[in-house]
């Protein structure tokens, strides 16, 4: 166990440690960031894909939970890579995708609906058919997908050879925060700057009439960071 002096010089030298930052056009890998004082800075879209109430979820039957969290991450993971994003991050029932590129935040919304696809069409179906619990029990299948924009400062915080990769910025948070979202009917939020930049083909449903697919709302819990502006959707695109 290591003792509170050597803690605390840990401390010190980060603390005291220069950066050496560089910008960074592709989305980078572990192993591409060294551990001591390096960092990448990458202008990405970010999003949060995660399940509700996994924690009562767990609690309710270990075993049907670690499959709901298996498929769910899964569909999410091939859905995010199909459309050109990275994952980056697992934590426990939800996933971070990176996307970079012009046609970042498009690409990202896309991959929100394609998410909100196989989770209302494909995994809450066959999850429910196969489990009585799910089916019949209070436990409710949902999910929500969380997305936002911006400059990430990505660094590698840890020890050796036990160490990842940490993503430091308003998009990832902002991204996270939307995606804990509980609200009928809505299952993909975004941000104004992300949604401003959506090309049309994800703004408005195939017409006539044309559609917007997403509504404007203010999230209260936002507005003392700035982003109090967001959009949601309650629509699905199949992959």
């Amino acid at each position: 166990m290591p003792s509170a002096d050597e803690l605390s010089r840990d401390v010190n030298s980060i603390l005291s440690q220069p950066w050496n930052s560089r910008d960074g056009q592709v989305v980078p890998e572990t192993e591409d960031v060294a551990l001591a004082g390096a960092a990448v800075k990458i202008d990405a879209t970010v999003l949060y894909a995660d399940l509700a109430d996994s924690t009562e979820l767990a609690m309710y039957d270990k075993r049907v939970a670690a499959k709901v969290f298996k498929a769910y991450l899964l569909c999410a993971t091939r859905l995010i890579r199909s459309l050109g994003g990275h994952v980056r991050s697992f934590d426990g029932d939800r996933v971070m995708g990176v996307f970079m590129g012009a046609l970042k935040n498009t690409s990202a919304a896309k991959c929100g609906l394609h998410i909100n696809y196989a989770f209302g069409h494909i995994i809450k179906p066959k999850l429910e058919q196969r489990y009585d619990k799910l089916r019949d029990g209070s436990y409710r299948l949902a999910q929500t997908v969380g997305i936002d924009t911006g400059e990430v400062l990505v660094v590698r915080s840890g020890i050796r050879n036990n160490n990842d990769l940490v993503w430091v910025g308003q998009a990832p948070n902002i991204a996270a925060k939307l995606s804990s979202i509980r609200e009928d009917g809505y299952s993909t939020y975004v941000t104004k700057v992300v949604f401003d930049r959506l090309a049309d083909t994800l703004k408005y449903a195939v017409g006539p009439p044309r559609v917007s697919m997403w509504e404007p709302r203010t999230w209260t819990a936002g507005v003392p960071l700035g982003v109090g502006s967001i959009y949601r959707s309650s629509y699905w695109w199949k992959p």
